[in-house]
């Protein structure tokens, strides 16, 4: 049943972010969408696929198995059930995301799994699930080992993997939103405009705005970028060393972190 949520809840959220990609764009995409969602979203399914028959449900039974072992901060010192209790649950998941972004662009060996994502040369809805079945499978580990040490509830995590594959289909969506309303949302939550820059083709701008929901935790700890010189609208998108886009299909992608690679620009 808990799949099932997230899969419809997933499903509606991409669907709306599609119609208002369609009525008010950001950027004029020059890809032809089926090929692009083709890659993308075959990407997204293998990966939830693959999860499936691997590591399902591990996220929600690391919280139940933690909760009956009184592991992790949360079972230890705080009063479990009150609604506190579940905002900082989902803080501390958020901020352990946040840091395990930060590593998927600092360390050589996770880059070679991540750069799959940024790969993508125009970014959409669909992009928010494209993303190397490696490092999908290293998330869910990571993220199984942070519900140990923090101790949140089997509810918490449930409510964080929704809102975290919402904000992921929202943010990465080429939607123009009006300025006045954009500037103000800035101040609590990564925007599309905010996470393009992250998907920028300099590494100076891609290696920032690294936050999924909230943009505190790149404030905080200075890894933010309001604006670059360039319009978002004309923004080069991607990396400098995979350009051809004819090239990036599914068996590339796949194979790409075990290629060898030119280093980082």
């Amino acid at each position: 049943m808990e799949s099932l949520i997230r899969i419809g809840f997933s499903v509606g959220i991409f669907t709306l972010m599609v119609v208002l990609e369609n009525y008010r764009p950001k950027r004029k995409l020059t890809q032809k969408r089926l090929k692009h969602w083709t890659i993308n979203i075959g990407l997204g399914l293998f990966n939830n696929l693959l999860l499936r028959v691997t590591l399902g449900g591990l996220a929600i039974q690391s919280a139940l198995i933690a909760q009956e072992n009184h592991w992790g901060l949360i079972n230890n010192f705080f009063s479990t059930g009150h609604w506190a209790t579940l905002l900082l649950g989902y803080l501390l998941l958020d901020f352990a995301i946040y840091l395990q972004h930060i590593a998927s662009h600092k360390w050589r060996w996770l880059w070679r799994f991540h750069c799959v994502h940024h790969s993508d040369l125009e970014i959409d809805a669909s992009t928010a699930v494209r993303f190397h079945p490696g490092e999908i499978i290293i998330s869910m580990i990571y993220k199984s080992l942070c519900i140990f040490l923090i101790g949140p509830s089997a509810f918490t995590v449930f409510i964080f993997e929704i809102i975290l594959n919402g904000c992921a289909l929202f943010n990465h969506s080429n939607i123009a939103i009006p300025t006045a309303i954009e500037s103000r949302l800035r101040h609590i939550i990564i925007t599309p405009d905010l996470h393009r820059i992250h998907h920028s083709m300099k590494r100076v701008e891609t290696d920032s705005n690294y936050g999924f929901s909230i943009c505190w935790w790149d404030k905080l700890c200075r890894t933010y970028t309001a604006k670059v010189a360039q319009p978002l609208a004309h923004l080069p998108l991607g990396l400098p060393q995979h350009r051809a886009v004819e090239k990036l299909g599914w068996f590339y992608l796949l194979a790409l972190p075990f290629r060898r690679q030119q280093p980082r620009d």
